[in-house]
């Protein structure tokens, strides 16, 4: 049997720019074996599986899969599936709002329209800072290396998953920065976390806060837009300074380092944070996959 699958790009401030996804519109029927072959074959840094919802109150249900695991959630795959779930007429926002079944729960993720086309926003899960200070972990400070930091000491934060979060002194270091990839690999696999994201404050008309997503936990050099860990920027942000100018909300840049050009906006509502952006279709077509589970 056919099936629609789409090619998306999340997350994008200008054509191309944002996060590869595929989505696999209909996978009733699909084992956990084939759509974790069918994962590894895109070989993307996600790709997700559309379900009728199981969940009282759900519009969808939704898998996400790397190319080695299933995930229970991730920022740039739920509003890739969200945008597929629209596209496909898959299901219908109920006052504004449609309700995504993952396995981190059932999400809430905003439908608006503005002058410049659709944006979906998604309320992150709930976070919790762990663990502060740049001796929080024997091996932080070698993932640290060559970076000055800034205002607010880095921390461990869980949210849905776990990130090591660090503040950069200003935003020239920060995409100046060679990372030392071995050194964030091994405290991502001591920590059993995603690895480490960097930020810094920018006064650029167009973003005010600059991001570097490093998931060595999950075998990636770096990430182009990150949903999931710009949710837990911003909880910590608006934790450590609620008074401050970005306590309740800011736009990202991402992904320019690696040749992407990413706009997240981030929203913040006392303890609640939305991370959303626009989603370009790139590919719409059929599946018919034929590879062995």
């Amino acid at each position: 049997m056919s099936i629609r699958y789409l090619h998306l790009d999340v997350f994008a401030a200008t054509p191309g720019g944002g996060n590869h996804l595929g989505v696999v519109t209909d996978a009733t029927g699909w084992t956990d074996a084939r759509m974790q072959a069918f994962a590894r074959w895109t070989n993307l840094v996600e790709t997700t599986f559309l379900l009728p919802p199981s969940q009282p109150g759900a519009s969808y249900r939704v898998r996400i899969f790397t190319p080695h695991k299933e995930i229970p959630f991730a920022g740039h795959p739920s509003i890739g599936s969200a945008h597929a779930v629209l596209l496909c007429g898959l299901a219908e926002p109920v006052d504004g709002v449609l309700w995504q079944e993952c396995g981190a729960g059932v999400l809430p993720i905003r439908v608006e329209n503005n002058g410049s086309g659709k944006q979906l926003l998604l309320k992150s899960p709930r976070s919790v800072v762990e663990k502060t200070g740049r001796d929080a972990h024997a091996l932080l400070d070698g993932a640290l290396s060559g970076i000055g930091l800034g205002t607010l000491p880095p921390a461990y934060v869980s949210g849905g998953r776990h990130w090591w979060l660090a503040e950069c002194a200003d935003e020239a270091s920060l995409r100046q920065w060679k990372p030392d990839h071995a050194a964030i690999g091994a405290l991502a696999k001591a920590t059993d976390s995603m690895g480490l994201c960097v930020f810094a404050r920018s006064s650029h008309p167009d973003y005010q806060l600059v991001v570097r997503a490093l998931p060595a936990g999950v075998g990636l050099v770096e990430d182009p837009a990150s949903g999931a860990a710009n949710g837990l920027i911003a909880a910590y942000i608006a934790h450590a300074e609620p008074q401050g100018p970005l306590a309740r909300g800011y736009v990202v840049s991402q992904g320019r380092e690696i040749g992407h050009d990413a706009s997240l906006t981030v929203r913040i509502d006392g303890e609640d944070v939305w991370i959303g952006g626009h989603t370009n279709t790139i590919i719409d077509g059929t599946l018919q996959w034929i590879g062995k589970d």
